[in-house]
């Protein structure tokens, strides 16, 4: 009876701690879920206004209209959307780390006395508002000294924030050297040191029109529309320049000056000299201000005409080519896809002239994307010595339905190998293994 009693009492015991464990674990995990904001009542989508003080005392005014950012003083432009949505973002969700002192005698121990930064902000209609003043960080590090500027109290908050909100007027501006919209963009033209190329757009697609009329590489030509939309500033060295200055940043006689055509309207940037650290200096040619870039992206402005040309000398690709004629020493042999019939039924290849026959279904389809992978190496701008007076195989794809034809013949004189097509000048020289490749199997092909 007495060990009964004893096993009763001992649970007891061990129901009474298990529910003193329970209760100190949900309160402490209330308390961390429970974390005071220091700006409870402000969301980031209402503030619509901020003032940066920053360290070095820079004072930078940014107001938001229509979900845009734009920098008010200490200039009008453009501001970095994303720098200050971060701020706003960051005062909405910062956190108060503890409460150090609720009625400080004097603040000069936080550096609060001077606030190394500074943000004000107001929402919309001026409701609510505020200004957070940042101290010194503290001893350990880890946390910076804050305080609300109409609360006495002074409290922590991480010191990670500093990287949020320390920032310049240079950091706060919109980067972007220039603005536009690329979809609307109909052509380009590039002027270099000794030469230059022009190239325009219809529809999706571009073409070579200057120094050459040639096909152009459609993905080089909007890479390099895209690269000038992307330059991004790395500083700015000032905000007009002397013909003296001009000079002396390269800027005088640009290495490279890109133009990019709205219709009748352009948008010029133009790339100068070096400016040290892996930088170049560059220049909106409609704006004053000179600024540097990055000296990898000056490269590639910089580009020749050949690098837009286009490379494959076959339009076509092995997946929607629909009919090939060779011609190889006078004879000339032709091949269709024939569409498969039935449920899931693969299309074929079959020969229809001079005689039918059936080429075996995958060494046909390597042949055919083997084609397609013909591509240049360089360019020659006459055919002289090439070989293609008297080409070693004539090839005609059709394409898209028949809807495009590719016309492209191949010769090799000597050690070298050459292609050229009708709406092409001169011609291009190709890797000469691809061309023995494709010679070999359309004397396998045409037996």
């Amino acid at each position: 009876m007495r060990g009964l009693r004893s096993t009763i009492a001992l649970l007891v015991v061990l129901a009474g701690l298990g529910a003193y464990i329970y209760f100190v674990t949900s309160k402490a995990e209330d308390s961390s879920t429970k974390q005071e904001k220091l700006f409870p009542s402000v969301t980031s989508d209402n503030i619509e206004e901020l003032t940066v003080k920053n360290d070095a005392g820079e004072t930078t005014t940014l107001k938001k209209a229509d979900g845009k950012w734009t920098m008010t003083a200490p200039f009008q432009t453009r501001a970095s959307d994303m720098d200050a949505s971060g701020i706003a973002n960051a005062l909405a969700g910062l956190d108060v780390t503890r409460v150090v002192d609720e009625n400080p005698t004097d603040v000069k121990e936080y550096g609060l006395d001077a606030p190394g930064v500074e943000i004000a902000f107001k929402s919309n209609g001026g409701k609510p508002s505020g200004k957070l003043l940042i101290g010194k960080k503290t001893a350990t590090g880890g946390s910076i000294y804050a305080r609300k500027d109409d609360e006495k109290r002074v409290v922590l908050i991480g010191e990670y924030n500093t990287t949020t909100f320390n920032r310049s007027t240079f950091d706060l501006r919109d980067k972007a050297i220039v603005t536009l919209d690329r979809s609307k963009v109909d052509g380009l033209d590039v002027v270099l040191d000794k030469s230059g190329f022009e190239l325009a757009k219809k529809d999706a697609d571009w073409s070579m029109v200057k120094p050459i009329v040639a096909r152009a590489d459609t993905s080089a030509a909007d890479g390099l529309v895209t690269a000038v939309e992307s330059l991004q500033m790395k500083s700015i060295v000032g905000p007009s320049a002397t013909a003296d200055e001009l000079k002396r940043y390269g800027l005088d006689k640009p290495s490279a000056v890109v133009n990019l055509h709205v219709g009748a309207d352009r948008t010029s940037v133009a790339v100068g000299g070096p400016a040290g650290e892996d930088t170049v200096y560059a220049r909106d040619m409609a704006k004053p201000d000179i600024f540097t870039i990055q000296k990898a992206a000056s490269d590639d402005l910089k580009k020749t005409a050949d690098d837009y040309r286009r490379k494959e000398m076959f339009d076509m690709r092995a997946f929607n080519a629909t009919h090939i004629e060779i011609t190889r020493a006078g004879k000339t042999t032709v091949w269709d896809k024939v569409k498969g019939t039935g449920e899931n039924a693969a299309d074929t290849w079959k020969r229809v002239s001079p005689t039918a026959g059936d080429p075996d279904k995958d060494k046909f389809q390597a042949f055919v994307a083997a084609l397609a992978d013909i591509r240049s190496v360089s360019f020659v701008d006459s055919k002289a010595k090439t070989g293609l007076e008297n080409p070693a195989a004539t090839i005609v794809v059709k394409f898209d339905e028949g809807k495009k034809e590719d016309r492209v013949a191949i010769a090799k004189p000597g050690t070298d190998a050459f292609a050229s097509r009708p709406d092409d000048p001169g011609a291009a020289k190709v890797d000469g293994t691809k061309f023995d490749e494709a010679i070999k199997s359309i004397d396998e092909f045409t037996k």
